[in-house]
């Protein structure tokens, strides 16, 4: 009876070694994703009343949580009865990374008129704050939904094989460090600017080490989110050429005599250049159809 006892524990102890290796695995795939997650969401929480900024965050987390909570159980239940579409879906998602990315590139070289106007500043009422701030929210939350989409899906696709106990557990705490580890970040990031600022305030000295640190956290935070963004973008690209060299023969058999992440960022390339084609072309013949 006790040697069951402990058979039952070493069996524990070994599923749970098992499900913290194939963690780590899954964590490292989906770290491109995370990138661009980070950078979003640094973007889309910054630039409100320093009040205001971990409210909103926190109601974004909240969001994201909610998200990640509608998307595992349907995750695992195509992976049980229809595994075959975790595999189109993970494709779908990578055309839609290399979109994203590829169209943020064209974006930079080629800005929307609407860009280039510029913008009138004039002082919001209480409501239309409110009304901003929920946009915004709402905005951020919809952008977690595909983003948690692919980080759920790429990550239950190195699990796919194994017991769905072991996807369960895998997948579950991929999904919450991803959520904890990304907004403790954006935390972090939003209020480097007023931590620097309280540094700056509590020195009246012209030169000191804690003033200097404060100035720098100040000047760096711009930088630190425009940073993201770029790293996010090409992260983005490398994602979806990774999911379109490791699933699809095709693009395996072309570019396996290429440095990985080479061939991972001409991939991406090549499908996201494509989808910006197409998404560009219906846009002018729907902006015709709608002119006539």
């Amino acid at each position: 009876m006790a040697s069951g006892f402990f058979a039952l524990f070493d069996d524990i102890a070994l599923l749970m070694d098992d499900v913290a290796a194939m963690s780590k695995i899954a964590t490292k795939k989906t770290a491109g994703i995370l990138g661009d997650d980070l950078a979003v969401n640094a973007e889309k929480s910054s630039g409100f009343v320093s009040s205001r900024e971990l409210p909103i965050l926190w109601a974004i987390t909240k969001g994201s949580f909610i998200n990640k909570s509608i998307i595992l159980p349907i995750a695992f239940l195509l992976s049980a009865f229809l595994p075959q579409a975790v595999l189109y879906i993970l494709v779908i998602g990578g055309v839609y990374l290399a979109y994203e990315g590829v169209e943020k590139i064209h974006e930079y070289f080629f800005p929307h008129a609407l860009a280039k106007d510029k913008v009138k500043i004039k002082k919001m009422t209480d409501q239309e704050t409110i009304d901003y701030e929920k946009r915004k929210i709402k905005s951020a939350i919809i952008v977690d939904f595909i983003l948690s989409i692919e980080i759920v899906i790429l990550a239950l696709s190195t699990v796919v094989d194994e017991k769905l106990s072991v996807q369960i557990m895998v997948v579950s705490i991929v999904a919450i460090i991803a959520t904890i580890g990304v907004y403790g970040i954006v935390a972090i990031i939003v209020r480097m600017d007023d931590f620097g600022y309280k540094l700056i305030a509590m020195n009246k000295k012209k030169k000191s080490i804690l003033k200097s640190i404060g100035m720098i956290l100040v000047q760096s935070l711009p930088v630190i989110i425009k940073s993201l963004s770029v790293i996010g973008t090409i992260a983005m690209i490398l994602v979806a050429g990774g999911i379109f060299l490791h699933n699809i023969h095709f693009f395996h058999d072309i570019f396996q005599h290429f440095p990985s992440i080479l061939g991972e960022f001409i991939v991406g390339l090549i499908v996201g250049l494509i989808a910006l084609f197409f998404v560009k072309t219906y846009t002018k013949i729907s902006e015709k159809l709608n002119s006539k």
